[in-house]
């Protein structure tokens, strides 16, 4: 079954066609052929601007975790590998504090439709009935439909620069985040004898990277999306962290 013949998910790929085709128009005469790829990359701000009161829950919640480490680190070191009492005190600690463990995932979670929106409007031929007219844009005279590989693959082979080079710009900014958040709230070391406390740690200093995989087997406009958010994460964190008491 495909979700786009749904009204309301149809509805929705209609708006959002409707949308980026008039930002494209009107930045055409500045941008010319980049305008479809910089329509985006204007989608992406004003949606990480609307969501900057997330951001500053998800910072009092990194503050929060900082603030209660001392005791967190303690419940790890009383009920070491005894993971279902450790997650009982660690939610009656959070229950106690006035602290949501999940809060830190509201932006995260509150991007996912958008992404999934110009996910699909990239990879689908036509949208309630009519012809994808977005399939058509570009940058550097790669369709922002195509996806790493599919460049690779064909003749547009010597243009896959500029994929490669925002999926580097992503990396960077990944591990700029990561060693930031590190610092903001170091992850205490595992505890002696605790089953897989090493390969945690090391999925954890892993799993940022993840991001950058699905960048690379994405339509170039949803890279485009992911690389924009990941650099104004970095920007927007830096700040809040300095500024939310």
């Amino acid at each position: 079954m495909d979700v786009t013949t749904l009204p309301v998910v149809g509805s929705l790929l209609h708006a959002g066609a409707d949308l980026l085709t008039a930002l494209t128009d009107g930045l055409a005469p500045v941008a010319g052929a980049a305008a479809a790829a910089l329509a985006i990359v204007l989608v992406t701000l004003a949606v990480r601007t609307a969501l900057v009161p997330l951001a500053v829950l998800q910072v009092r919640a990194e503050r929060d975790r900082r603030r209660l480490a001392p005791q967190i680190a303690a419940l790890r070191r009383r009920y070491g590998s005894d993971t279902r009492r450790l997650q009982e005190a660690l939610q009656r600690l959070y229950t106690a504090e006035h602290v949501s463990p999940l809060a830190g995932c509201l932006p995260v979670l509150a991007q996912a439709p958008v992404l999934s929106l110009v996910y699909t409007l990239f990879t689908h031929a036509s949208v309630a009935g009519a012809a994808n007219a977005l399939l058509d844009s570009t940058l550097v005279d790669i369709p922002l439909g195509h996806t790493l590989l599919a460049v690779l693959a064909g003749p547009l082979w010597t243009h896959a620069w500029i994929v490669l080079v925002l999926l580097g710009v992503l990396a960077v900014t990944v591990e700029l985040s990561r060693r930031a958040g590190s610092r903001w709230n170091p992850v205490d070391a595992p505890v002696p004898g605790t089953p897989g406390g090493g390969t945690g740690a090391a999925v954890a200093r892993w799993v940022p990277f993840v991001s950058v995989a699905f960048a690379a087997v994405v339509p170039l406009a949803a890279t485009l999306y992911v690389v924009t958010s990941a650099v104004w994460t970095l920007g927007e964190r830096a700040v809040l962290r300095r500024l939310v008491r």
